[in-house]
């Protein structure tokens, strides 16, 4: 869930940032650094972008299949079907 190589960029970066006297701790810093960014991370709730797409998917899919049964159910009831894919009023 936590991409490990981006929070390793990131506590990278910052210890480039340093200046040049503060080096010799630069090393401990950044494994504080990571560290702290790992644990505060993954404190929130959060979802991968694989998993939010594979979701949002499944949601598109979802509401197509609503749209054609309540098209369906409503020849069955004699109304006309009406057309729900867009919530805009029409100008």
């Amino acid at each position: 869930m936590i991409n490990t190589e981006k929070l390793e960029q990131i506590a990278k970066q910052m210890n480039d940032a340093l200046p040049s006297g503060l080096k010799a701790a630069a090393d401990d810093f950044e494994a504080k650094a990571k560290t702290i960014l790992q644990s505060q991370l993954s404190k929130l709730d959060m979802v991968s972008r694989e998993e939010f797409d594979r979701q949002t998917a499944v949601l598109a899919k979802t509401r197509q299949m609503v749209e054609t049964l309540e098209a369906r159910l409503a020849v069955l009831e004699g109304e006309p079907a009406v057309d729900q894919g867009d919530d805009q009023p029409q100008a």
